[in-house]
């Protein structure tokens, strides 16, 4: 029978399918059943089709039981030297990371680093691991780290895009990275051993839970504020911008004071607020350093450069000018900086003095907290103390 197929759908199985120009040679003992009718062909079964049908159809269920058969055969083999295999991938798996460290320590020529206990960090043509890899070789600019006890805050000022942030990560991951036992990316490092380290970089925000960029950049800074020792490591970029220009600035200024005055920590603090470098005056352990750059023709050369002192500019003019706005924007941009730069900001805030927000009382909550050991509460006490807190939180 010429142009006769077989075919399988999931409704009707395998199936002969004969055309209707072909329909008068089907004849009675082929023992065809028909199934379906279409418009120019007709569908048969058979009783050898259902036979084979049931085969190929319960291939894939057997296939499966002993697979499974055979997967609890193995499985049963090997209980009993399960921890051994343990062990093995354990030190494989270690051996593996060594391995890893070992090869790009040798590949990029990173230096084994000195741990010191004086709170001293100080790094000599210190490099991104990770940024200098996707650069053209050679071009990456190195730069010094040099804190102290005296000194453990540094304010970092300069323009976008002249090395701040990448220079704040590279300190923050040369600090990582000696700690988990690998070479560091310089050519000199002597740095302390911290207990945590601490970051608030870049903007995000969390619109599922109702937080703006700020909001989530306060709750990220606070977490550093509360939790964060004078052995830790505290990294801030730009504090403050997601608010008012005198609220980023009241912000970024309380918060720099409470670490210099409270924790203590070596912190890295960077912002374009550089009315805030008169904080170096006050003897607090704040030191200025800024990413240098200069103006060539009327147009920014970024350096690369970390340098002492305080950046008197953020450049953010001519940043808006090498992202091409147009002249019209730029020259009105201009214009009103100037009138603003009239305002000296800075000559006020240089003359506030530094004055500590008085201590909250306890209250009856919290002294109750503070007597509690939440690790010997049982179920059933941990229940009656938060039914008792509610209580004494609602009669307040």
């Amino acid at each position: 029978i010429k142009g006769l197929k077989v075919g399988y759908n999931r409704v009707f199985g395998y199936y002969i399918e004969i055309t209707k120009a072909n329909l008068s040679l089907v004849k009675d003992e082929f023992n065809y059943t028909r199934k379906q009718s279409l418009s120019n062909a007709e569908r048969f079964v058979t009783p050898e089709l259902k036979e084979m049908e049931s085969k190929l159809l319960s291939a894939q269920d057997k296939m499966v039981k002993l697979e499974y058969v055979l997967f609890t055969q193995i499985r049963d083999y090997i209980k009993k030297d399960v921890h051994t295999l343990q062990d093995v991938a354990k030190v494989i798996a270690r051996i593996d990371v060594y391995q890893s460290l070992a090869m790009i320590s040798s590949e990029n020529s990173y230096v084994r680093p000195i741990f010191n206990q004086s709170k001293t960090f100080n790094v000599v043509d210190g490099r991104h691991g990770v940024i200098e890899q996707v650069m053209a070789q050679g071009s990456y600019v190195s730069n010094d780290v040099m804190i102290d006890n005296n000194y453990p805050v540094l304010l970092i000022t300069g323009p976008n895009m002249g090395g701040k942030s990448t220079y704040m990560r590279q300190i923050a991951l040369i600090a990582l990275m000696g700690q988990i036992g690998c070479f560091v990316p310089c050519s000199e490092a002597n740095i302390p051993i911290f207990d945590q380290i601490f970051t608030r970089i870049g903007a995000s925000d969390d619109l599922i839970s109702g937080q703006s960029t700020f909001m989530v950049e306060m709750l990220e800074a606070n977490n550093a504020l509360r939790y964060a020792t004078e052995n830790s490591l505290i990294i801030f970029d730009e504090i403050g911008r997601g608010t008012a220009t005198f609220d980023g600035m009241a912000i970024a200024q309380a918060m720099i004071e409470y670490i210099a005055t409270s924790i203590k920590c070596i912190t890295l603090f960077s912002t374009h607020y550089h009315e805030l470098t008169f904080l170096e005056e006050k003897d607090l352990g704040i030191k200025n350093v800024h990413a240098s750059a200069s103006i060539e023709n009327d147009d920014l050369v970024f350096l690369y450069r970390i340098k002492s002192g305080r950046s008197n500019k953020s450049y953010g003019v001519n940043v808006a000018k090498l992202a091409k706005l147009p002249d019209a924007v730029l020259n009105r941009a201009n214009v009103l900086l100037e009138a603003l730069e009239e305002n000296n900001i800075e000559h006020h805030l240089s003359n506030d003095t530094l004055k500590q927000a008085p201590a909250a009382s306890m209250g009856v909550v919290e002294k109750y907290l503070d007597n509690i050991d939440p690790m010997a509460l049982s179920p059933i006490d941990a229940l009656s103390t938060l039914i008792e807190l509610k209580k004494l939180n609602e009669s307040r």
